[in-house]
């Protein structure tokens, strides 16, 4: 098969699997809805309370990783059930192939969702904040809502690359959604600086105004790409060496 048509094949795989299809747009619709609720509640209460005007706006991302987490996850593990992985490379015998257009595929549909994303709540939330509200010509606003995109779309390449590893999606979720929203916090507490270069804390120095600490926005955002690109290495190699 020619690189396009294998291509063309994952893309219909991806929109015909609920699970995946479902969890790609929850990025968008999850992210959006959070936002309607908080800023039209409490958005002018939390403006002027001196805190980071950019990364205040980014506040849904938060929930939004969680769909991108399990994009990515349930994106592969498909692959893993009912013998659909077997199907896959007997259509497509090069398994360099068809793992890079796997990957290839999860990255621009997350990247395509999540700059959306991002631009959506950044406006949205600002609509309600009255005099309080910024735009994209604040001070590193324009940044964020690009970087945000790219980092959602590293952490559903994160959740793809440990799926091709562990082959469970829900084994991945159950490992990566606590540590997001757990485990991270209480490493941090601990390991001081140390923390700023686990994945999800690096990437979202990018919605920070101003970053705190020594990493830059972009280099947050690289740290965060190593993460993924170390995880996608390790689940393409056991795609290679294990038997289907």
């Amino acid at each position: 098969m020619s690189v396009t048509a294998v291509l063309h094949s994952e893309w219909i795989k991806i929109r015909s699997v609920r699970a995946s299809f479902g969890s790609l747009l929850a990025v968008h619709a999850a992210t959006l809805a959070v936002t309607l609720l908080v800023y039209a509640t409490v958005g002018r209460a939390e403006a002027d309370n001196g805190n980071d005007p950019v990364f205040g706006a980014f506040y849904a991302i938060n929930f939004a990783q969680i769909a991108a987490l399990a994009f990515g996850a349930t994106a592969v593990s498909s692959e893993y059930a009912g013998g659909a992985l077997r199907i896959s490379l007997s259509a497509v015998p090069r398994r360099g192939l068809f793992y890079a257009a796997k990957t290839a595929i999860v990255a621009t549909a997350a990247l395509a969702v999540g700059l959306a994303t991002a631009f959506t709540t950044f406006l949205v939330g600002q609509a309600f904040l009255g005099e309080y509200a910024i735009g994209l010509g604040e001070p590193g606003a324009l940044r964020a809502c690009i970087g945000a995109g790219i980092y959602l779309m590293l952490m559903a390449l994160l959740a793809a690359g440990l799926t091709f590893l562990l082959r469970s999606a829900v084994l991945v979720l159950s490992l990566l959604i606590p540590f997001l929203l757990i485990v991270s916090f209480v490493i941090g507490d601990v390991a001081g600086g140390a923390a700023a270069y686990l994945p999800d804390r690096a990437g979202q120095q990018v919605l920070y105004q101003t970053p705190a600490g020594d990493i830059g926005p972009w280099t947050g955002l690289a740290v965060t790409a190593l993460w993924a690109a170390a995880v996608l290495l390790a689940g393409g190699r056991a795609v290679h060496r294990r038997d289907v």
